[in-house]
Formats: C-alpha cells, sequence, structure tokens
C-alpha cells in the first residue's frame, strides 16, 4: 500500500478481479504497478481474492489506465459483470483444466522416475528393460528420458511463459523460481544427452541426466497448484451460500396482470406476489395478506416471525403459509442480503495489517532467493569442482523457496474467517476491524436498546385494597387515551390478560405529572406521587422500585390509594451471559446511559456489568470512548441508535446491534445481524481464532523457508548430513502451501 498523507476528497474506490497471478510476488507486482499510476492513493492486491483495492482520483487517472497498468506487469483484469454463477463455473472449469494438466504430467513424470532412479536402488531387483539399462544402452536411457519429460515441460508452459516474462521485467515471482531451475536441470541433461549421443561417454554422462528431476518438480508443483486451488475454492463458499439464498426470479403485479420477472429486474414499488414455501425476491413492505416468514438467515432465529400489512420482508427469507402481496422498496444491490454479502466480500478483499510484513518479506524474497541460489551454488563449484553438485545446490534452493504459503498465509484465513462470521450473524466490515478485535480490553455499552429491549414494560403491580386485575384494567382504562410510553406498556399489559378495558370521560393529561379521567363514575388519577398524593407521603414501596431502576407510578380512586405500578426496560435475555462470558475472556464492561445515576445502577446491577457511568449525552460519549483509549485501552462500543454513531465512530472497533439504526450501523466496523449481545463474544472470540490461525500460517511458512534454504544450499551436508534432492524440495514446496490453506479451513468449524 502506497503512503500518501492524505487522500483527496475526490478520491474513488474501485475493485479490480486480477487474472494470471499464482503466488505472493504476483500480487506484489500488481500493487507496485497500480501504486505507480499517477492519482492512485492506495492499492492492496489480495491473492487469495484476487482482487485489487484501489483508491484514486478519476480527475488524475482513469480505469482504463489502471487496467493498463496490471496488464503492462503480465497480468490481466477480469470483467466484474461476470455473475458469480458464472465465475463459480469459470472456476470449477480451471480446476478440472488443472487436474488434466496434473494427470498428463503424472502419466508421464512416473515412467521418467522410475527409468531414471530403479536402476539406482541397491539390494532390490526392479522389473526393468534390459535395452533402457545405462551401463548396457546409455543413449537409449537418455533419449527415453527426454521423450517422457517433454510432455511435463509442455502442461506446465505457463511457468516458463509466466516466469519469464517476470524475470525479464525484472520482478520475479513464483514461476520465474521454478522455470529457472528447471530449465537448468533440463539444459544441463540436454548437455549430457549430447555426449552419450555423440561422444561415447555413456558410463560417465548420464550420471549427469535431471530430466527425472525436472519432470518430478513440475508434477509435484501442479499437484499443489491443484491441492490449492481447490482448497481455495472452499474458502469462499460462505460468500456463495449467502448469494445463493435469493430467488432467481420474482412474480409481480403490472396493470392487474401477474408477470415472472427475474429477480434483478424487480423495480422499486412493484408489487410483489408470494405464495408459501417461496423466498422474497427483494426487500418490501407487506401491502395484502397476512403469514409467517421464517428469518433465520437473516436473524438466526428459529421461530417464524408474523407479517401483516405495513410490516417489512425481506430478500431470501421464506414465507411459511399465507399468500401475501408487498411492495418493493429496496431491490438488487440495495437489498438486506446484498448488502451483507457486499460487507463480507470487501471484508474478505482487505488486508490486515499483520499482512504488511509479509507482503513486504515477497515482495523482496524472490529476487533475494536467486540470489541465494546462485551465490550457494558458485561457493560450492569452487569447493567441490563438481557442476553436477553446483546444479543440484541451484535446482534445490530455487524450488523450495518459492513464497506460496508466506503469501497465503493472512488471505485465505482473512476470507474464511469473515465468512464463517455472516454465517453466524457478525459481519466484519474489514480485515483491520477482525484484526483489532481480538486485542479488545474494554467493551462499553449503550444501555436503551443494546443491553435493554428499548421498549418499557409493566414489571410490578401493587394492589391496596383491590384486586391486582382490577387495580390494572382501571389504569389501562386511563392511559389508552394517553400517548405515553409507560402508559402504553401498561396498556399492552392489559391487552396480554385479555382485560376488559372501561370507557374514560374527561381524560386531562398534565405534562411530566400524569393523568386523569373519569371512569365508572370516579376521578381516577395515575402518575407520579406529588401529582397523585399531593403533599402526603408516598408508601415505602416507590423508594424501594426505584433503587430497582423501575419507574413507579401511584394510582388513586377519588382521592384514595388504590395501587402501585411499576414499569421498566427490561434488559435483554443475552445480556447478562453475554457481560458475565465477557468478564471470563478478561474483558472490562461499562454501561452508558443518559438516564439517571440510580436507574442506571440498577440495570448495571441487574446485567452484571463493571462500571456505569450515567447522564451521558452523546457527545459525552465519545469523551467516555476516548477517555478508555487515552488509557491504553482498546476499546470497543457497542450501540444501535443515532447517538451512538460519534461514540461507534471513535471506539477502536466500533459495534452496531443490527436492529439498530442505519446510521449506527454505518459508523460501526461491526455490524451484529441477530441483535443478540451473545455476538459481541461471538466476534471477539472469532477475531482471537482467526488472528491465531494466521499467527499459526506465518510461523509454518517463515519456518519453513528459514530452515529449508540453508538445508537446500547444502548447509546440514557440509557438516557430514543429508543433501536435499529437487523432488523432496518440490514436494515441501507443494505441501506448505496446501497445509496453510487447510489450516485456515479449520476456521469453518469454530461454534459461536
Amino acid at each position: 500500500m502506497t503512503d500518501s498523507p492524505e487522500a483527496p476528497d475526490s478520491c474513488q474506490r474501485i475493485s479490480l478481479k486480477i487474472g494470471g497471478m499464482t503466488c505472493a510476488a504476483c500480487a506484489a507486482n500488481v500493487q507496485k504497478a497500480l501504486s505507480r499510476v499517477e492519482g492512485v492513493s492506495e492499492a492492496a492486491v489480495n491473492i487469495a481474492t484476487e482482487q485489487a483495492a484501489v483508491l484514486y482520483d478519476p480527475e488524475k487517472a482513469a480505469k482504463s489506465q489502471l487496467e493498463q497498468a496490471v496488464k503492462d506487469a503480465g497480468y490481466y483484469v477480469i470483467d466484474r459483470a461476470m455473475s458469480a454463477e458464472l465465475e463459480r463455473i469459470s472456476k470449477q472449469k480451471e480446476i478440472r483444466r488443472q487436474k488434466a494438466k496434473l494427470i498428463v504430467a503424472l502419466c508421464f513424470a512416473v515412467p521418467v522416475f522410475y527409468i531414471a532412479m530403479a536402476p539406482m536402488i541397491p539390494f532390490v531387483a526392479l522389473p526393468y528393460p534390459a535395452t533402457l539399462h545405462p551401463d548396457l544402452h546409455p543413449e537409449l536411457f537418455a533419449l527415453c528420458q527426454l521423450v517422457l519429460v517433454l510432455p511435463v515441460m509442455g502442461v506446465g508452459y505457463r511457468f516458463y511463459t509466466g516466469g519469464y516474462s517476470a524475470l525479464f521485467r525484472l520482478s520475479p515471482n513464483m514461476d520465474s523460481l521454478v522455470a529457472v531451475s528447471t530449465t537448468a536441470a533440463f539444459l544441463y541433461s540436454l548437455y549430457s544427452t549430447i555426449r552419450i549421443l555423440l561422444f561415447q561417454e555413456g558410463h560417465l554422462a548420464h550420471h549427469g541426466l535431471y530430466f527425472e528431476s525436472v519432470a518430478v518438480i513440475i508434477a509435484l508443483i501442479l499437484l499443489g497448484k491443484f491441492l490449492e486451488a481447490r482448497s481455495k475454492g472452499k474458502t469462499g463458499e460462505a460468500i456463495r451460500a449467502l448469494m445463493s439464498l435469493a430467488p432467481k426470479t420474482a412474480r409481480i403485479l403490472r396493470d392487474g396482470q401477474e408477470l415472472e420477472l427475474p429477480a434483478d429486474e424487480v423495480l422499486r414499488g412493484d408489487r410483489v406476489l408470494i405464495r408459501p414455501g417461496e423466498r422474497m425476491p427483494v426487500d418490501g413492505v407487506v401491502n395484502e395478506g397476512r403469514t409467517a416468514v421464517d428469518e433465520s438467515m437473516l436473524t438466526g432465529e428459529s421461530m417464524p416471525v408474523e407479517k401483516n400489512p405495513g410490516d417489512k420482508v425481506y430478500a431470501a427469507t421464506i414465507n411459511k403459509n399465507g399468500s401475501i402481496v408487498y411492495t418493493a422498496e429496496r431491490v438488487g444491490e440495495d437489498t438486506a442480503l446484498s448488502q451483507i454479502v457486499r460487507m463480507v466480500e470487501e471484508a474478505a478483499g482487505s488486508k490486515a495489517p499483520i499482512a504488511h510484513l509479509a507482503d513486504r518479506i515477497s515482495g523482496i524474497f524472490t529476487p533475494a532467493v536467486m540470489a541465494i541460489a546462485l551465490a550457494a551454488a558458485l561457493i560450492w563449484y569452487f569447493v567441490k569442482g563438481d557442476l553436477e553438485f553446483s546444479l543440484t545446490i541451484f535446482i534445490s534452493v530455487l524450488v523450495i523457496a518459492c513464497p506460496c504459503a508466506l503469501g497465503l498465509a493472512t488471505p485465505t484465513a482473512i476470507i474464511v474467517g469473515t465468512g464463517k462470521g455472516a454465517q453466524l450473524g457478525v459481519l466484519f466490515k474489514n480485515a483491520a476491524v477482525l484484526q483489532a478485535t481480538h486485542e479488545i480490553h474494554t467493551v462499553i455499552f449503550d444501555k436503551t436498546g443494546t443491553i435493554t429491549q428499548g421498549q418499557p414494560a409493566l414489571r410490578d403491580v401493587i394492589p391496596y385494597g383491590i384486586e391486582k386485575a382490577e387495580l390494572l384494567r382501571l389504569a389501562a382504562s386511563l392511559e389508552k387515551s394517553s400517548e405515553h410510553p409507560l402508559g402504553q406498556a401498561i396498556v399492552a399489559s392489559a391487552e396480554e390478560q385479555g382485560l376488559d378495558l372501561l370507557p374514560a370521560e374527561e381524560f386531562l393529561a398534565v405534562t411530566g405529572s400524569g393523568v386523569e379521567a373519569r371512569i365508572s363514575g370516579q376521578t381516577i388519577k395515575i402518575g407520579n406521587p406529588a401529582y397523585v398524593l399531593g403533599e402526603a407521603a408516598p408508601p415505602p414501596e416507590v423508594r424501594s422500585l426505584a433503587k430497582m431502576g423501575k419507574t413507579p407510578m401511584l394510582l388513586s380512586a377519588d382521592g384514595a390509594l388504590k395501587g402501585i405500578l411499576a414499569v421498566a426496560d427490561p434488559i435483554k435475555e443475552t445480556s447478562r451471559e453475554a457481560v458475565a462470558r465477557l468478564r471470563e475472556m478478561g474483558i472490562e464492561t461499562v454501561m452508558l446511559t443518559g438516564d439517571n445515576q440510580q436507574t442506571a445502577d440498577a440495570v448495571a446491577r441487574e446485567a452484571g456489568i463493571d462500571k456505569v457511568r450515567a447522564g451521558v449525552l452523546p457527545g459525552g460519549k465519545v469523551e467516555v470512548v476516548n477517555h478508555y483509549r487515552r488509557a491504553s485501552h482498546l476499546t470497543a462500543m457497542v450501540g444501535d441508535g443515532i447517538n451512538d454513531a460519534p461514540a461507534l465512530t471513535a471506539a477502536d472497533v466500533g459495534i452496531a446491534v443490527g436492529s439498530g439504526t442505519d446510521v449506527a450501523i454505518e459508523s460501526a466496523g461491526v455490524v451484529l445481524v441477530k441483535n443478540n449481545l451473545m455476538d459481541v463474544v461471538t466476534a471477539i472470540r472469532l477475531s482471537r481464532a482467526t488472528i491465531r490461525n494466521i499467527k499459526q500460517n506465518l510461523f509454518w511458512a517463515f519456518c519453513y523457508n528459514t530452515l529449508g534454504i540453508p538445508v537446500a544450499a547444502g548447509l546440514l551436508y557440509a557438516f557430514g548430513g543429508p543433501l536435499l534432492n529437487p523432488m523432496l524440495a518440490a514436494a515441501a514446496m507443494s505441501l506448505s502451501s496446501v497445509c496453510v490453506v487447510t489450516n485456515a479451513l479449520r476456521l469453518n468449524r469454530f461454534q459461536g
């Protein structure tokens, strides 16, 4: 990524799909080429997703210039208009093509290996034709291997075209290492064959044949490429699974006619007809009919949600029983499902800070390895005076040092981690947020709508000389004419219990105090103690209810106190468990609220939260977040409202509850789709698992190259140890990449 003080306001971000890349060095080459284009502020290329994210000024650079820069670097841009299905088919074709090449390579490499090695195996009499024996017919021994190795080199032609092209541009990659090493082995073997044929030096020259090394190296690398491609194909399964949920067609009503159209042709305002068992093609609002909808793909909740006229429905959710007609509101790329897919793709395509170390090393690794291979070969030649031995060293170092594993270590884990998060309802907007989440020390929660349900509910009914049901009936009959949220909570409770409400006359509301009316010939008042009791002292229950964070309301009939009704915003069922799990993980919890200290303390006690900041305005929330950040605590803010957006932005990691406002979701780096605070725990645990996986990958990749290169260069041999055979080097190089990808795929077993 290029360093730039600040990108101009006119900059735009574009994502390019890059073809032709084979390793981390390729990604580094494309990144450098894009960075050199005038007007480009940032460029990041991800080898695992084959995507380039570019921030550029359209007034200074055009998209065509970016594409040309990629082409000049030896690669190409894939048309983004290609649908996900076509892209999947294309990748499947590529895997089949690689499999076919592998089969051809193995069919010829195995005979070459057998012909070359069978006569050299001591104490074992393997079946072997006498006409090919090197001691009897060295010319046939050499020519047969030459004929068999050519098809193997033919199916591996891309190593040569891509490798030498990159080498001539002074930006060598993995293919360059393979091309140079196998070319050197082939040319020396060809030279030995000519010596056998022209100068009859069979007994001397047949030991200088490396055709089997060329064939086996290419075959093993093709095997690694095939296994790697097949494994990488699995890393994007979560994204493809999400995309496949949306139906391909939609049934709409236009001008009194029922039409079936492709889902991407549905327009905003179209009336969509959905029958039982069908999936919603777009987001919208129900106009006609009633049904139950399975929204588990969005919310994770297994129970169907009742839908009536005026309720929202979302693309890819399943209509269970009734037929409905709804108006399309969000179509195409604007549906909730498309936004989730886009968020996951962007996160998978972005780079975590931990990836930059691997990027920098991969960028200089290949030329450094070529220099090491040449230096080692020359040193051994001067020490031993044996050209064949020096060639073995040269080939082994080049082959074993391919930096594929290093380049795949981070992006594969990021892809699998973000995809798994999407399956669990935890959306990371980019890789940097995913990495930062694992280091969270303090989690700050908004209270209303985050820890609590956000809707007041009747919690206590305390009657004085009257039946509890009658007290609730009188209160609900009075509050039915009120629009106050506390009053509506009382009405909702009465309706749940099936109480018949009484008519209220002469209704009067006193702002901030209470309401009164005539019911059944009595003057009924409900409100705060001063409004209902005047100068009289309130009963002791009022104080105890207030200490528990509840709002007590007194009810009187003709001046006589009849009871107390307490309303509170109850905490979510998952809040206490989520906070307990965070504390077990060593994470400090803080609650922010604009409520009074008494109510805040009561909610915090019930949820088990460590610290409370009450009476905090939206601007004050930012100050609290910054306070913890200044204390060197990596801080996460969890919220759902518009007033939480500044604090979500200020925090190291902003976590928006999915049921919250669009502003909050836009301001956050992590979105909890299911509105479940246990997913805060899931996000942190998944982040920790992903970063742990990346570190494992980087460790093995670094160790592999650090240990492999000296062994290949003959360090152990110099002290009486073994010498690494080029074929074993090729096998180790291929398997290292497969191991890294396979390790990343273990994240699919993560459980929330």
